[in-house]
């Protein structure tokens, strides 16, 4: 069976990190393994407090999983702090290890920070050119690229500015586009490819940039095509959107 990893933060109401990243990798079929960066106290409603693990724990995680069951694809969402950020590049260098997709979480859906702002710049510095693919939403991707991303044109120019800071691919995720379109683009070397739907209406989206990069993560370990691995993801997002209750 094939084995994707997820470094990430505990979420103990169970829609987002780790706790839906392996939801996720279970659904695709793929052994899930993890690296807890963080454990975090929230539910739907917002996080109400976080505590990072020492960097010297997550880093004896990565070594334990490296060395017995290493991953054919891995991911990172929260990271927390500057320390973790370097943390983790150190781990991915040290194993060389394959199919890493970057989701620079750094602000929760609810608009609580789970990053310090520090730590931004070690993101695009450290993490992006390890990347074969990275995923910000509008927010993170103007953090990265230090330029506005509010149209699908700015969108793809944040994805190449991505490209041209080391990451192998990008994918600019629309779903604070305005209007009942949602627009995603995924930029590689060489071409560009938008996927549009329509816009979902449900407040069940709490966790769904985890768990898109967390489907990625799973097509690339059963060795689809990145473009496959991304068009499965969003199809496997919009299917489960659009089946949540909404509360």
């Amino acid at each position: 069976m094939r084995v994707a990893l997820t470094i990430a933060g505990s979420d103990s109401g169970g829609g987002a990190g780790i706790q839906a990243d392996l939801k996720t990798f279970h659904q695709f079929g793929v052994f899930g393994t993890s690296v807890i960066t963080a454990v975090t106290a929230q539910n739907t409603a917002g996080v109400h407090a976080w505590q990072a693990l020492p960097a010297g724990l997550v880093s004896q995680q990565i070594d334990a999983l490296a060395t017995d069951l290493p991953p054919d694809a891995v991911k990172s969402g929260m990271l927390g702090s500057g320390e973790l950020v370097e943390t983790v590049a150190a781990g991915i260098e040290r194993y060389a290890l394959r199919h890493y997709v970057l989701d620079p979480v750094m602000v929760a859906t609810s608009g609580d920070r789970l990053l310090e702002a520090a730590a931004e710049t070690q993101i695009a510095g450290r993490l992006v050119p390890l990347a074969a693919l990275v995923t910000p939403n509008l927010d993170e991707a103007r953090i990265l690229v230090q330029h506005d991303v509010r149209t699908p044109d700015e969108m793809e120019r944040a994805g190449r500015a991505l490209l041209r800071m080391g990451a192998r691919a990008a994918l600019v995720k629309g779903g604070h586009l305005a209007g009942d379109e949602v627009v995603d683009v995924l930029v590689t070397d060489g071409s560009v490819r938008r996927f549009a739907r329509p816009r979902i209406d449900s407040t069940s989206t709490h966790g769904t940039g985890c768990t898109l990069s967390a489907a990625i993560v799973a097509g690339l370990a059963l060795g689809r095509p990145l473009e496959q691995a991304v068009a499965d993801a969003l199809d496997f997002v919009t299917d489960s959107t659009s089946t949540s209750p909404s509360p």
